[in-house]
């Protein structure tokens, strides 16, 4: 299990969600009065940590919510093969093969320290 449960009244911009299978960062949160009989709504625009999709969903502010674990690593760039590039994380040692996201390529040189995230299985580089 890579996430915890969160009451959507806890959720704010810049904290992360699941939504359909997939983390995502809030970028919108806006709340709406309660109802004569009903109760307070919470309106969430979230994109996606490694489709970047944007995404938006409606919840009763007392409902609870998946919030996904991330886990923010360091690795060394072994080799670069056009798309992709082969790591090693600095704590385990362990080696493996991501894409190079558009606005890092000009950056990841074989040598240098990239940081990368891991959530719910998957991984993506985040800054070179």
């Amino acid at each position: 299990m890579s996430w915890k449960d969160v009451e959507v009244r806890n959720l704010k911009v810049g904290s992360y969600i699941v939504v359909d299978d997939e983390p995502c960062k809030i970028v919108e949160y806006t709340t709406s009065k309660p109802g004569k009989h009903g109760e307070a709504k919470a309106r969430i625009v979230a994109i996606g940590v490694f489709d970047g999709q944007k995404r938006s969903l409606v919840y009763p502010v007392k409902h609870k919510v998946k919030s996904p674990i991330i886990d923010k690593r360091k690795a060394q760039v072994l080799v670069v093969m056009g798309d992709e590039v082969q790591l090693m994380d600095t704590e385990t040692y362990e080696t493996f093969e991501l894409p190079i996201p558009e606005n890092l390529r000009d950056r990841i040189e074989p040598g240098k320290e990239v940081e990368y995230w891991e959530a719910m299985g998957k991984r993506v580089i985040m800054k070179a």
